[in-house]
């Protein structure tokens, strides 16, 4: 009965290679050009770290904040919204109380 189990699941397996191998083969004989991922930047573009996550990010495409004088570069809003909830909360002040 094992045997029969494992020679159906060997048969699906090996079909599924041959039907995958021969689509390949389809694919590259017809005149439709092959689908490509979407392009990555291109190499030497400046990344700007994400002060929140640690993200590098392509400042073209970042959430940005002017923060005074300095442009800051986010992955997303909610780091950006973090960042912004973080800063805006009171620094504590070390020293002795009286």
């Amino acid at each position: 009965m094992l045997e029969v189990l494992l020679d159906v699941i060997l048969f699906f397996v090996l079909s599924r290679a041959v039907l995958k191998l021969l689509g390949g083969v389809m694919a590259g004989v017809s005149s439709k050009p092959a689908q490509r991922p979407p392009q990555s930047p291109d190499r030497g573009i400046q990344m700007a770290r994400d002060p929140v996550c640690g993200t590098f990010v392509v400042p073209e495409r970042a959430v940005v904040l002017t923060d005074g004088r300095e442009r800051v570069y986010f992955c997303s809003t909610a780091c950006r919204d973090q960042y912004t909830a973080h800063r805006s909360r009171p620094e504590p002040v070390e020293g002795r109380t009286a």
